[in-house]
C-alpha cells in the first residue's frame, strides 16, 4: 500500500438538513469502501473506515487460534531460555 499522504480539497455537499462529502471513486476503490461506514473520532480528526474492516482484536485472535488448534507446547521453553536475564540488562 502507498504510504504517500495525499492532500485534496474537498467541499461539503448538502444533504437535507445536514451535510456531506463526496469522495472520489479512486479513493473508494483504493481503500475498499462501501456502506456501512464506521465514522471514529480521533484525537487526529475523523477516521473513516468500512464496517468489516478487518482490525484485529483479541477476541478474533483467540477464536482463530482455537479453530486451528495451534500447538503452543513448545512455547515455555522460549520463556525459560534465559534471554531476559543478558549481559545487557542494566
Amino acid at each position: 500500500m502507498d504510504t504517500q499522504n495525499s492532500v485534496q480539497e474537498i467541499k461539503l455537499v448538502s444533504i437535507g438538513n445536514s451535510k456531506g462529502v463526496r469522495l472520489p471513486k479512486p479513493l473508494l476503490q483504493k481503500y475498499a469502501i462501501s456502506n456501512p461506514l464506521i465514522l471514529e473520532e480521533t484525537p487526529e480528526g475523523i477516521l473513516l473506515r468500512s464496517k468489516d474492516d478487518s482490525k484485529l482484536s483479541w477476541e478474533s485472535s483467540y477464536k482463530q487460534m482455537a479453530e486451528e488448534q495451534e500447538n503452543w507446547n513448545g512455547f515455555d521453553y522460549t520463556l525459560l531460555d534465559g534471554i531476559e536475564h543478558d549481559e545487557f540488562d542494566d
